[in-house]
């Protein structure tokens, strides 16, 4: 079964925006677990807008499920979860002013970086992922770098569904097939909506987690945390 992983990034934006505890992110985090998350995820950048460093070293206090941090690997975020510890660490290559996450790494010719850094975070016994486009020539070169999984990023899978799914999709299904074939295992995140989730995990193998933020906190003002997130488990079973 395809695993929810619930990102909690847009709570800390809310909470930020008044400078105050409301709402308690931790509290957040205890209760979308108990509603049925199977992780949390969370994305702290450096200006720490949003998820606040603290915020990473205090969530294990509540956590009873995966706990995944996601981030470019400056140092500052390198020495955050090699003290934090988390269950996985996903390594993005966005941008220190970026908006939202909007491209995967190219493993060709970050390849010895990524290598470098993932060494550290697996001799720590720290599960790594790397967030990918679905190109199989990225795939493949992944395989090098030594990590255990890789995420394909799905901005244009939801971007392209409503005007031809089977195109969307596509790609990933391509890079989901490579990743099997050299043993890779399958994230993928970004976008994915009550609408959208449901024809993705149908079609693409060995799917093993999905982080999934800003549509279920957008869907949850409206639905409830409470009945979103079985929402979301009903569309990875079917």
């Amino acid at each position: 079964m395809t695993s929810l992983s619930v990102n909690i990034n847009k709570v800390a934006t809310l909470r930020n925006s008044r400078g105050d505890n409301m709402p308690n992110l931790l509290e957040v985090a205890k209760d979308l677990q108990v509603f049925g998350a199977q992780g949390i995820t969370i994305h702290p950048r450096p200006d720490q807008r949003h998820i606040r460093y603290s915020d990473a070293r205090n969530l294990p206090q509540v956590l009873t499920t995966e706990y995944n941090i996601e981030g470019n690997p400056i140092p500052k975020f390198i020495e955050l979860v090699l003290d934090v510890m988390p269950t996985q660490v996903t390594l993005v290559p966005d941008a220190e002013d970026a908006l939202t996450s909007n491209s995967g790494w190219d493993t060709i010719k970050h390849k010895d970086y990524l290598k470098k850094i993932i060494d550290q975070f697996k001799a720590k016994g720290i599960r790594t992922s790397i967030f990918l486009d679905p190109e199989i020539s990225m795939v493949e070169a992944a395989l090098d770098t030594g990590t255990d999984r890789i995420e394909l990023y799905t901005e244009n899978y939801a971007k392209t569904f409503n005007i031809n799914k089977e195109e969307a999709i596509a790609p990933y299904i391509a890079a989901a097939e490579k990743s099997r074939q050299l043993g890779i295992g399958l994230n993928a995140g970004h976008d994915l909506s009550l609408e959208n989730l449901s024809y993705f995990a149908q079609n693409i193998p060995d799917l093993l987690e999905v982080s999934i933020g800003h549509a279920l906190i957008c869907e949850s003002l409206y639905l409830g945390f409470e009945n979103v997130v079985p929402m979301y488990l009903q569309r990875l079973t079917n």
